[in-house]
């Protein structure tokens, strides 16, 4: 690529898009959303981070967003960044774990919100079964 301005060749670089993902707890449920937008199913609410925003600013925005929830006591987790983990393009996700009180509604990019135990959980999109897989197994070492 050349530079717009002094027509010499610079150096374009790809990097992964960030992302965040949240694990949203319920008395002992966790709250999934079912997909407006492709790839439809299934999934932790969450969504792609804003220029000038903070992780963790943009966890809490998607969990409202998405489920109608003000969350408490975020927690950062784990960060998933396999290439293909979403068919889309390459995005590396920080994933989040909250509390909330109140019962989710669908908003946003979501067309239903419901809470699920882990004997309950449904097909997932993107890696999100690997990633309750490792919440739970996370939980149970508490």
């Amino acid at each position: 690529m050349l530079c717009p301005k002094c027509k010499e060749k610079i150096k374009v670089y790809r990097n992964p898009v960030p992302t965040v993902d949240i694990i949203i707890e319920i008395n002992g449920t966790i709250v999934l959303i079912r997909r407006k937008n492709p790839p439809h199913g299934w999934a932790l609410p969450g969504g792609f981070v804003d220029y000038g925003e903070s992780y963790e600013t943009a966890a809490a925005r998607e969990a409202e967003e998405e489920t109608g929830l003000v969350v408490k006591d975020l927690q950062q987790f784990r960060t998933y960044s396999d290439p293909d983990r979403d068919p889309r393009q390459h995005t590396a996700s920080t994933v989040f774990i909250a509390r909330a009180g109140q019962h989710p509604t669908a908003g946003d990019d979501a067309v239903e919100a419901k809470l699920f135990t882990e004997e309950t959980l449904p097909k997932l999109v993107f890696d999100h079964g690997k990633i309750l897989a490792d919440y739970f197994a996370f939980r149970k070492k508490k």
